[in-house]
């Protein structure tokens, strides 16, 4: 048992490293874009249009990952776009976790007509096409950054209100609840003090792996043209325009791609890690 659990904190640890390093640089790289991008993302230059990443012979300095068919820079757009990804991801996240988290809790703990309203009112709400009722969303309230983190967190607080009650559920059995009501515990210091903390780490991990559905959801609406300008560095917006041309320059595709990839694993990677390793049964 115990040689067990020394082996998922192991696997716990290195999924903390690994996916935790690539956030790390990542955020780096996204606050510090002003001095780390090496041109302007919406400079443009003909004829520079589409050269090659560094190591082609047909590249040229200051171009590291090359050019799109407009002459900007891909590494500069790449960096830009991932602070507008992360700026979706570390606000809509969050918000998203504690609207559904406290209205999963508040089922899950009190059960009766709470649980039932908030329950018919997540069934309800699942009934819709999560992406068809994000377009929907952005088509009222309009393009732009707040429009998506608004549809995010109207859209997707049902994932957290599900899983929260089902596990505040699975808490409120134990005896260890019995015994903090027997103790004189409010119903509300039970539930915030006992069950909270024993429900935090897969809210924990149902954030991170949100933060990068949030990533997802934003690419995808840049690349259907419903999130920022067209002309504005996002990874949606960059795959978008690198499939049209991707048998002459595939770095255009391939990087904001990789990106893309590499930061919604991580997330979810990154969360999980944390899950394994505060569990409060491992520990």
């Amino acid at each position: 048992m115990l040689d067990g659990r020394g082996a998922i904190r192991r696997r716990a640890g290195a999924r903390l490293w690994l996916s935790g390093g690539w956030l790390l640089l990542l955020v780096t790289v996204a606050l510090f874009a002003p001095l780390v991008a090496p041109q302007d993302p919406l400079a443009q230059d003909l004829m520079s249009g589409r050269l090659p990443p560094f190591w082609s012979a047909q590249a040229e300095p200051g171009f590291w990952l090359g050019t799109d068919s407009l002459g900007r820079d891909v590494l500069s757009r790449v960096i830009w776009g991932a602070r507008v990804a992360l700026t979706v991801a570390c606000i809509a996240g969050p918000l998203t976790a504690l609207i559904g988290g406290a209205l999963g809790l508040i089922a899950g703990f009190y059960r009766g007509w709470a649980d039932r309203i908030i329950s018919r009112l997540v069934d309800i709400w699942m009934a819709f096409p999560p992406v068809l009722f994000s377009i929907l969303l952005i088509a009222v309230l309009g393009t732009g950054l707040t429009s998506i983190i608004l549809a995010i967190v109207v859209i997707d607080w049902t994932r957290f209100a599900r899983v929260v009650r089902a596990e505040a559920m699975n808490q409120g059995a134990m005896d260890y609840v019995a015994a903090a009501q027997v103790a004189g515990f409010s119903r509300l210091r039970t539930m915030t003090a006992e069950i909270l903390p024993n429900v935090l780490p897969t809210l924990v991990a149902l954030l991170s792996l949100e933060m990068g559905i949030s990533v997802i959801v934003e690419a995808i609406l840049s690349f259907v043209n419903l999130s920022l300008s067209t002309d504005a560095p996002t990874w949606g917006g960059m795959i978008a325009e690198g499939r049209t041309s991707i048998h002459q320059a595939w770095w255009v595709l391939a990087f904001p791609l990789v990106a893309l990839f590499l930061t919604v694993l991580s997330f979810s990677q990154f969360g999980e890690g944390l899950k394994d390793r505060f569990d409060p049964v491992l520990r």
